[in-house]
């Protein structure tokens, strides 16, 4: 029946209902982003003092190799306390993706100081997940100040609308996010509409709040960007013929780390607390052993990845290949532990991780780091997101100018390796946890 869903899409669009629920998006988009700049704007000065200001004061021009032991240390304590004691368990378990249905709000101040601890003190994560829940809980809250918590679908789609509204800016556009929530809803037709056009203006709302507020308050969010990427020297053969392998290789990868999260999620259910600070010294243990084995900061091997990521895009050179190698087994490691047992979202390190091997493989015959960075950010987003149009728009955002160029073989390697990705979850994986199945989203 294709004639039916414009005639409901009709309807929707002129229900004062929902022309009521499109308003209150873009009021929901204004105080949601403004907390969600506060939250990233806090866990960037907590992570500046502990890493850089707190180390020079002690008299290291660096973060010396031991630094992350004791960091991860107070994290793990922080994060097991919020864990055991707070409602939801301090949020959703990275391993798990984005996170699945709208976030209760009396679960709020355990996503904010389990976030908080991990992303500030060194957990390889990155920030997305916590603030789609920061977004869609301080949706929830106001769905229910307004005497509207009977109307379920209202709650649905501003709990989406507020997740949109929080992200817009940290992966450096609105239409990142909106795009993200298509694929992560799952949802077609006029049900699809309902949802992303309350989502588009909560995030251009958030976009514009998030940047004029960081003009006037002279504090920056640090939002994933790349203000430098290597010239391109245009595409052949060669970058085509090696992007392929160099995917199936980042998804084999992501996929192994996730597996790892998978078994440490089911291992921190009980004992949590010990279990969960053990598994923080561990990360630790994996950014000194990178100080150790190449003489660079151990903040390389750490935190999200958003700070390394832009000097790899920058200067690809000064990486020797030996240094991308133990970047690559070193974070990858310690993404993996962090993805079961802290809390925080699972894009960044992907992102660093497959440009990272990008860059190591950029001396192959017909092969360049431009070509390395975009097939290893997209190949990294896809596998590690399962998203691939939003992988793709991530890549080609990142990508900025050069995005034309590399939009084909960004696209080659996204569906290379979502595929490789889906074929290895089943056999390393095993079935979903009941926290997937919880969260799973519901068409």
């Amino acid at each position: 029946m294709p004639t039916s869903e414009p005639i409901e899409l009709h309807r929707l669009l002129r229900s004062p209902g929902y022309l009521g629920l499109l308003l209150l998006s873009a009021l929901i988009g204004v105080p949601i982003s403004l907390v969600a700049f506060g939250f990233v704007s806090l866990e960037h000065a907590v992570q500046d003092w502990v890493w850089g200001q707190l180390p020079r004061a002690v008299g290291y021009p660096i973060a010396p190799w031991w630094w992350p032991l004791p960091a991860l240390a107070v994290a793990g304590v922080l994060v097991a306390l919020v864990v055991v004691r707070l409602p939801g368990r301090g949020g959703h378990v990275p391993v798990h993706g984005l996170g699945g249905g709208p976030t209760p709000p009396r679960e709020l101040p355990g996503v904010v100081l389990a976030a908080l601890a991990s992303l500030s003190l060194g957990a390889v994560l990155g920030p997305e997940a916590p603030l789609m829940a920061i977004g869609s809980g301080l949706a929830m809250l106001t769905v229910r100040s307004a005497r509207r918590g009977d109307a379920p679908r209202a709650v649905a789609v501003l709990s989406t609308a507020g997740s949109a509204a929080a992200i817009s800016t940290i992966f450096g556009s609105p239409l990142i996010a909106v795009v993200l929530l298509i694929e992560a809803v799952g949802l077609g037709g006029p049900q699809l509409f309902a949802v992303i056009l309350p989502s588009l203006v909560a995030s251009g709302v958030g976009a514009v709040v998030f940047t004029g507020f960081g003009k006037w308050t002279g504090l920056g969010i640090g939002a994933l960007s790349l203000p430098t990427v290597p010239p391109n020297q245009g595409l052949g053969l060669g970058d085509f013929l090696w992007a392929i392998p160099l995917a199936v290789v980042i998804a084999c990868g992501v996929v192994a780390a996730m597996a790892l999260g998978r078994r440490l999620d089911d291992w921190t259910r009980s004992h949590t607390a010990r279990r969960t600070i053990g598994c923080a010294v561990a990360v630790g243990a994996c950014a000194a052993g990178y100080a150790l084995a190449t003489g660079r900061s151990p903040a390389e091997a750490a935190l999200s990845g958003q700070a390394t990521l832009a000097a790899l895009a920058a200067h690809p050179d000064s990486w020797p290949v030996p240094a991308l190698l133990m970047l690559l087994l070193f974070k990858g490691l310690g993404w993996g532990i962090s993805l079961g047992s802290l809390r925080g979202g699972p894009a960044f390190p992907a992102l660093l991780l497959g440009a990272a091997l990008g860059v190591a493989c950029s001396g192959l015959p017909g092969f360049g780091a431009a070509s390395g960075i975009a097939v290893g950010m997209a190949a990294g987003g896809a596998a590690a997101l399962r998203l691939p149009v939003a992988a793709v728009v991530l890549a080609a955002v990142l990508m900025g100018e050069d995005a034309a160029n590399q939009m084909p073989l960004m696209i080659i390697a996204t569906v290379v390796a979502f595929a490789a990705a889906e074929l290895l979850h089943g056999p390393w994986m095993g079935p979903a946890s009941s926290e997937e199945q919880r969260d799973a989203p519901q068409g």
